[in-house]
């Protein structure tokens, strides 16, 4: 059986479960997000033996079945309502332990193994894996040290510096954006929080390349035709997608980072220069890839369909 860690509404969640229901492959979505408030689970160990169990008002799950599981949206959990606030703490942590714990002990081949894939999450650690691994980077500053972003937007200059956040989200997002002149009265808010700063890559096209398993997917995105170049989100109905390639020596590089970083499935966002350089900026371990397949028809979700049920089956993966 397939385990899917995700909300039941997810969308990515709800095409591959299309495809595993066409193939007549068993699986189950668990949604963390239900644990405590509306789920519960059960682990017990005697000796070598064990049982994992998680149930909820509409199914219960014996998760020592499953051979393969996909670590696709894991959801705060729902704590019961009226806890006292000075316990809200240690009743979130005890919960979090329990459910913690438990995904690194099911026999379960991952995609991607959660420990992992929360590591790989982190932007530093990306650029510091990718660099090794003989990827290009931009020039990078990370700070909330007022002075050194300053020093580091002289060095490179005004309009030739980008600044971006580490996370974002449907309430809080922020394109990438270019510094201007009013940016650098801002900069001592840096002391608040850290900003990443790079050096602006400019670009015959952004590249997204998507890995599942052995599986390539590499798509070429331009922003719209007068549009703003420095990030192709501001206006996604008017970029351009197409499928397109990439030298062998980039994919094995990216294939490499993957391998440093423990994931099997990643989401690669790479700027392709006007003289044909590949420069890497970030990898999503759990990004999307729907507005990708919808605009070029490329077949990533049978690609992950695939992919989980060779898993599942302990079959060689198939590319």
């Amino acid at each position: 059986m397939i385990l899917i860690i995700a909300p039941e509404d997810d969308d990515h969640t709800t095409a591959v479960t299309t495809e595993l229901s066409a193939a007549s492959h068993p699986f189950a979505v668990v949604d963390t997000g239900q644990f405590p408030r509306h789920a519960s689970v059960v682990e017990q160990f005697n000796g070598c033996e064990r049982s994992f169990t998680f149930a909820s008002s509409t199914q219960q799950i014996d998760l020592q079945r499953c051979g393969a599981a996909w670590w696709r949206r894991p959801q705060p959990l729902s704590l019961h309502p009226g806890i006292a606030a000075d316990a809200t703490s240690f009743v979130y942590g005890e919960c979090h332990e329990a459910v913690a714990g438990l995904w690194p002990s099911l026999p379960a081949k991952w995609v991607n193994e959660p420990q992992l894939d929360s590591a790989a999450h982190h932007k530093p650690y990306q650029l510091a894996m990718a660099a090794e691994v003989g990827l290009t980077i931009p020039r990078t500053l990370i700070t909330n040290d007022p002075d050194a972003a300053r020093g580091f937007v002289r060095e490179i200059g005004l309009e030739r510096t980008v600044y971006k956040t580490f996370l974002a989200n449907e309430q809080c997002w922020r394109e990438t954006r270019i510094m201007r002149q009013q940016d650098l009265c801002c900069l001592d808010a840096l002391r608040l929080a850290p900003v990443i700063f790079q050096e602006y890559v400019a670009a015959d096209a952004d590249l997204r390349i998507t890995l599942i398993g052995p599986f390539t997917f590499a798509t070429a995105i331009r922003a719209a035709p007068g549009g703003y170049e420095v990030d192709y989100r501001m206006d996604m109905l008017g970029a351009s997608f197409s499928a397109t390639s990439m030298p062998d020596d980039v994919e094995q590089r990216l294939r490499a980072l993957l391998r440093r970083l423990g994931l099997v499935y990643g989401a690669i966002d790479l700027r392709r220069t006007p003289t044909g350089e590949y420069v890497f900026l970030e990898v999503n371990p759990a990004g999307e890839w729907r507005f990708v397949e919808d605009r070029t028809g490329q077949p990533m979700t049978k690609a992950m369909s695939q992919l989980l049920r060779d898993l599942d089956g302990d079959r060689p993966l198939r590319g």
